[in-house]
């Protein structure tokens, strides 16, 4: 199966080629960095680590991912599978094959990548993002019926499933965006374990309590907006 990854990047110069790097290049065939108006080395630093790279100027994860996916979409042979996973190494790389195991099995069309459920580095998950999983896990499961335990960045899914879901979310409510949709459209899910550290550098959402409290409003928002279409 043809297995292609998105990164999406805002100054992750440090880390983003360790990433590249540590992917298993036997596995996949385009990486594709979405350089998302970082103002250090990111760009020259993901190239030289033999990675495509899209430049989206305005902020936000979403639209970083959506100007990636638009790449994808300009390719004249598509992908089986996408992955995605962050820039800042916090994620292990080479522990894709675990993510894409469910689907190239025919066992599940979208997985997930759990941290919550494997081994996570001492103060790697902050209590914010661990309170913020935890409700916004609830919520899915109460209002969709779909057990989830994390909405982790580090997940892959069917090409023909990403196109169906219609990704809209600009920023902070993608990844959350993705899995209410999976419930909606009654996607097979997956969680697999997988394990995680402390990112390189100081992550923009979490790392600052504005950061946070808007992650989580916008996190809560999309839960609740696709519960009422």
């Amino acid at each position: 199966m043809i297995i292609d990854v998105i990164i999406p990047a805002f100054n992750e110069e440090a880390s983003i080629s360790k990433v590249i790097d540590h992917l298993p290049k036997d596995k996949i065939r385009h990486i594709v960095v979405a350089n998302n108006g970082s103002t250090d080395n990111t760009r020259q630093k993901a190239v030289e680590a033999g990675a495509f790279v899209v430049d989206q100027k305005i902020k936000g994860y979403g639209i970083a991912c959506l100007t990636a996916m638009a790449y994808l979409e300009n390719q004249e042979i598509k992908p089986d599978i996408v992955v995605f996973i962050d820039g800042d190494f916090s994620d292990y790389p080479e522990q894709l094959p675990l993510v894409t195991e469910p689907i190239e099995k025919n066992e599940a069309d979208f997985v997930v990548g759990s941290r919550v459920m494997g081994n996570h580095q001492k103060g790697a998950l902050l209590w914010q993002q661990k309170t913020g999983n935890a409700i916004a896990t609830f919520l899915i499961r109460a209002l969709y019926g779909y057990h989830f335990t994390d909405l982790g960045p580090f997940r892959a899914i069917r090409y023909q499933h990403l196109q169906q879901l219609k990704m809209q979310d600009k920023n902070f409510g993608w990844t959350a965006e993705m899995q209410v949709k999976a419930a909606k459209q009654k996607l097979r899910c997956k969680e697999v374990a997988v394990d995680y550290r402390k990112r390189i550098g100081i992550s923009k959402v979490s790392g600052t309590i504005s950061g946070s409290i808007k992650a989580g409003y916008k996190i809560l928002f999309v839960v609740f907006k696709w519960a009422l279409r």
